[in-house]
């Protein structure tokens, strides 16, 4: 029997990584971001993006998945949050 060596790079990978489509960066815990936009889930960065309108497109469809939970963007350069909210129905 065969096996296959699986190592954490080989987990991680996917076809958009192939593609050369970036994906958002996750965020070390001990380290506040100095570029870019990061979303922010119930006062935990947990990913970052390049651009405002990424950033929010994603915590938009997190807030709209899940309603109870707080979701805000963090603008990296300027230090401020943006609180998002649930589109009304």
């Amino acid at each position: 029997m065969a096996k296959e060596l699986i190592t954490k790079a080989s987990l991680n990978r996917t076809e958009a990584d192939t593609n050369g489509d970036e994906r958002p960066k996750n965020l070390r815990a001990d380290v506040m971001p100095t570029e870019g936009y990061s979303i922010e889930v119930d006062g935990k960065l947990k990913a970052q993006h390049p651009t405002p309108d990424a950033a929010f497109k994603a915590a938009l469809a997190l807030k709209t998945k899940f309603p109870l939970i707080q979701v805000k963007v963090f603008d990296a350069k300027e230090r401020t949050r943006t609180l998002v909210e649930s589109p009304k129905a």
